[in-house]
């Protein structure tokens, strides 16, 4: 599949002019269609022709890219991230002290928030897989994001969107506090729908936008490609730390206002970054909906249930084996593998199949677009396990700060600890861990396992679901000694007050969280990235997305079904038992991790005990290939 020559050269002379160049370069180079599984020959270049394209083969060929691009596209993520968690972290307290929510409702809303924005991922991906593209939808849904910013910092701002201040009522010796009215409660929810909104756009489409700057197909851009992801997630842990510690501080002691517009002037310096490093960055277009062709392998495969697979998997149909994607060079072919053997029979090639024909596609599809399906199955037992390690973490930003509210935070004599800030313990672990993985302990692995990335993403996953069990026993245990001490100082019915035990006990347990997240989270990156079909990259990457949705939604029902059967969650900490909610969830997650392992055991990785270079030079002898 070759450029002509005066594609190439109209490419090479207007590189420079950005995404909508490669675009439309991308739709007017002729590619051999015809069905007969052969390419133009390249006329006017000759045999230097020829080798240049074998050099271009496989990936969106541009001097841009690699890490000068990243910067850009790090300085938009970071700034997207400060401004979530700069909201949602403390938003806790906000919603308890300033909207006057009851704990459990407070809780449960910024979960279900949070379930909600690793949703809308899956829709953001699509849109960018199927029609737009991954930067313009980043551009689209940051400015949609920035916008929802900007109406809750008015909610901090404007008395009239919150609810009247508490006052304290003499007879029943308590605070009288009204709840906000249903016109606040729609902005206040509007907003955050905003946030969603953008959330879904950004988030799965960054990662692999950033990834796309690296060429697999080239071995040093390749190594770089695994670096990537950890650097990845290092400036998102460097954005969490800002929030966890300066816009925190800023809410509890300057005010909401602030608290809530530097997240905002954050975003809107991350934007204009992102606009800034345009020029730098390659752009792989649109392929179309992968959910279409996943629908014709179902259809196709149901279709033919009743027929015999042939022997010989070589008699499957392979010709022009990727389908509509034989246009995109960047998209590897994928080979037959021996699981879900049933999807096989879409690929069943029938005397009376027309494969010119555009209606054939639902009746005889190719090994390429089964394998694709096959993908998306094979991973599915392992994003399930990660879903419950989300509903671990997710604890830090909810109960865990309720916790610290209680107990002893100051520092010294002058500085006390904002209760929200806890978490910056996590953040300053994994931050600390990351770059000694990847600088000293990723080498080291490579030479003990020969992988190239020091171990596999499912081994990184495993041990960090490992390490979350450790982080609730940790919390259960830290949970025992706080109720203890608020017993034998008489202040079981004095939530007011506070525990006389330091809040430093706490320290553990968010090491633990951050190292759990260092290894879960940035092993399902690699996983969910490397692992789905290059037409469905953002895709892959809006799983991993979903769950921490999920994980927001499990915490919300069992908080829910746990408060409505037992005290272990009631609003006076000193009187119910946390701890129990914490071992409670150690408990399963020991069982999602026997689960994991049956599933890793389970799992074939695509093109598994292939040649990984075997596609590319694959392609570019079809390339090279003459009439």
């Amino acid at each position: 599949m070759a450029d002509s020559c005066w594609g190439s050269r109209l490419r090479s002379l207007l590189h420079r002019q950005g995404f909508q160049v490669e675009e439309h370069i991308s739709s007017i180079d002729p590619v051999s269609d015809s069905g007969s599984g052969s390419t133009n020959e390249i006329t006017c270049g000759g045999n230097a022709e020829k080798a240049n394209l074998a050099t271009q083969v496989g990936s969106k060929t541009r001097r841009i890219g690699g890490w000068i691009s990243t910067p850009f596209i790090f300085g938009n993520e970071m700034g997207e991230r400060l401004a979530g968690f700069g909201l949602s972290m403390n938003l806790i307290t906000f919603l308890t002290l300033e909207m006057h929510m009851p704990t459990v409702k407070a809780a449960n809303i910024i979960t279900n928030f949070g379930g909600t924005c690793g949703l809308t991922p899956l829709v953001g991906a699509f849109i960018a897989d199927a029609y737009l593209g991954r930067f313009k939808t980043i551009a689209i849904t940051s400015i949609i994001y920035m916008l929802g910013v900007v109406l809750l910092t008015l909610s901090a701002a404007f008395s009239s969107l919150r609810p009247p201040s508490c006052n304290y009522h003499m007879g029943v010796s308590s605070l009288i506090c009204k709840e906000p009215s249903s016109k606040q409660l729609w902005y206040f929810f509007s907003s955050l729908f905003l946030l969603a909104v953008g959330t879904g756009g950004i988030r799965p489409n960054t990662a692999p936008f950033g990834a796309d700057q690296f060429d697999p197909s080239h071995p040093k851009e390749k190594n770089q490609l695994w670096h990537f992801f950890n650097w990845y997630y290092f400036c998102v842990g460097i954005s969490i730390l800002g929030a966890l510690t300066v816009i925190v501080w800023v809410q509890d002691n300057v005010g909401w206002t602030w608290g809530f517009g530097i997240p905002a002037g954050a975003m809107a310096i991350a934007l204009l970054s992102f606009f800034i490093g345009a020029p730098f960055f390659r752009y792989m277009p649109p392929v179309g909906s992968p959910f279409t062709r996943i629908a014709q392998v179902i259809v196709a495969s149901y279709r033919k249930r009743k027929l015999s697979l042939p022997s010989d998997t070589s008699l499957l149909h392979r010709r022009n084996d990727k389908g509509e994607l034989i246009n995109y060079p960047a998209v590897i072919e994928l080979h037959h593998s021996n699981q879900f053997t049933l999807l096989d029979k879409a690929a069943i090639v029938e005397e009376d199949n027309n494969m010119s024909s555009h209606a054939s596609r639902w009746r005889l599809c190719t090994v390429h677009q089964i394998e694709e399906l096959k993908s998306l199955l094979r991973m599915a037992p392992i994003w399930m396990t990660t879903i419950l390690v989300s509903t671990v973490i997710v604890q830090q930003g909810t109960f865990s700060v309720q916790q610290a509210r209680t107990m002893n935070r100051w520092m010294g004599y002058n500085f006390q600890m904002p209760a929200a800030s806890f978490g910056v313990f996590g953040i300053l672990m994994l931050l600390t861990w990351v770059p000694i993985y990847d600088l000293y302990v990723m080498g080291w692995l490579k030479k003990v396992t020969g992988n190239e990335r020091g171990v596999t993403p499912l081994q990184r996953i495993g041990a960090g679901l490992f390490i979350a069990i450790l982080s609730m026993v940790a919390a259960a245990a830290v949970e025992v000694k706080r109720r203890n001490v608020a017993h034998r100082h008489g202040l079981l019915d004095r939530p007011d007050l506070t525990v006389p035990i330091s809040a430093f006990w706490l320290v553990p347990q968010h090491c633990l969280f951050g190292l759990a997240e260092s290894f879960v989270f940035i092993g399902e990156l690699e996983f969910f990235y490397d692992q789905s079909p290059e037409s469905m990259r953002s895709t892959g990457t809006a799983l991993f997305w979903s769950t921490f949705a999920l994980g927001n939604y499990v915490s919300t029902a069992l908080v829910t079904l746990i408060d409505h059967n037992t005290n272990w969650l009631e609003n006076n900490l000193n009187r119910a038992h946390l701890d129990h909610f914490y071992w409670f969830l150690a408990v399963l997650s020991t069982v999602n991790l026997l689960f994991f392992l049956l599933s890793a055991h389970w799992f074939r990785y695509r093109n598994e005990g292939l040649d990984p270079d075997l596609d590319i030079h694959l392609e570019t002898s079809a390339a090279l290939k003459p009439n």
